[in-house]
């Protein structure tokens, strides 16, 4: 496992940081999950992630419908992409249910946000990103690599 520990001073920082990682090409297939307290800054991370990938349009928090799902076409290439909110995650027959087994088997991004709230169902990660609230608005973040996919995407 590699351990990369940041501190993002402003809402700028979020935006770099996923600025830089959009620019991995291994990103099309990850597995994010996110965690931190309510209000740390994981969906605006991810809006940065995807509208950096280039989704447009509206980018909604999947609170309610726990999965949004996107598709990105440049030139000759169609990226799938699917925002999870885990938040509301309560009964484990809704991820059978939901095909959430399937979506996580195939290709594509997947982002989990409240990723703790679905242990024993989630995959490992190739990146697991802990936000956590400083004073200032400042955030410290943890971002753990489990796989070499998600330590690339590191570098």
């Amino acid at each position: 496992m590699m351990t990369e520990y940041l501190t993002w001073q402003s809402e700028l920082a979020t935006q770099k940081f996923a600025e830089r990682l959009a620019q991995k090409s291994l990103l099309r297939s990850a597995n994010i999950q996110l965690s931190g307290d309510l209000g740390s800054g994981k969906s605006t991370f991810t809006r940065y992630l995807l509208r950096e990938l280039g989704v447009t349009g509206i980018i909604k928090s999947p609170t309610y419908a726990v999965v949004e799902e996107y598709r990105v076409v440049n030139s000759s290439t169609e990226q799938k992409i699917w925002h999870f909110d885990f938040y509301r995650f309560n009964d484990p027959s809704e991820w059978e249910d939901a095909g959430f087994k399937d979506i996580f088997a195939s290709e594509g991004l997947k982002i989990s946000e409240w990723s703790e709230k679905a242990v024993g169902y989630l995959p490992t990660p190739d990146l697991h990103i802990n936000i956590q609230i400083q004073d200032n608005d400042q955030r410290q973040v943890t971002v753990n690599a489990f796989s070499e996919k998600g330590r690339l995407l590191l570098e």
